[in-house]
């Protein structure tokens, strides 16, 4: 499984799973979608400290990460989850992707890296997560 943006090109063994609360206009038929892993109203308004705390809080400790990681490879079927949202690598500080990585890390000792730049890390250091659930040394 990987993470990536919606514009980000793929393998055609690859399947798009949008983890984001829209699809951009015109997106080529063939995604799937993942609504449990969407952020709530307040995505565009919180503060990162609050949308960290809301996220985990009303989305990711509501839901089983082996129901979701089963649900994700269901939803692929037979091909590779791509969990995608809008955020595009170095465009940005941060993006929920990278919380999704970090708690499937955590949760079921997953690696879940951003496609084509699995060499930045992935977990708690994926490099789309924001600087406040980075490890500090």
């Amino acid at each position: 499984m990987f993470t990536s943006s919606w514009y980000a090109p793929r393998c055609p063994d690859h399947q798009i799973i949008g983890i984001s609360r829209g699809v951009p206009r015109r997106m080529a038929a063939g995604y799937r979608l993942y609504r449990a892993l969407a952020p709530g109203e307040w995505f565009k308004t919180a503060s990162t400290e609050e949308y960290i705390r809301r996220y985990v809080a009303e989305v990711l400790a509501l839901l089983d990460p082996a129901e979701v990681w089963a649900d994700l490879h269901h939803l692929a079927g037979g091909k590779v989850p791509v969990l995608v949202c809008y955020e595009q690598i170095g465009s940005c500080a941060w993006c929920h992707r990278a919380i999704v990585s970090a708690w499937f890390a955590e949760t079921l000792g997953a690696e879940v890296g951003e496609y084509g730049h699995i060499d930045l890390g992935t977990g708690r250091s994926h490099p789309m997560l924001p600087n406040e659930l980075r490890p500090h040394f």
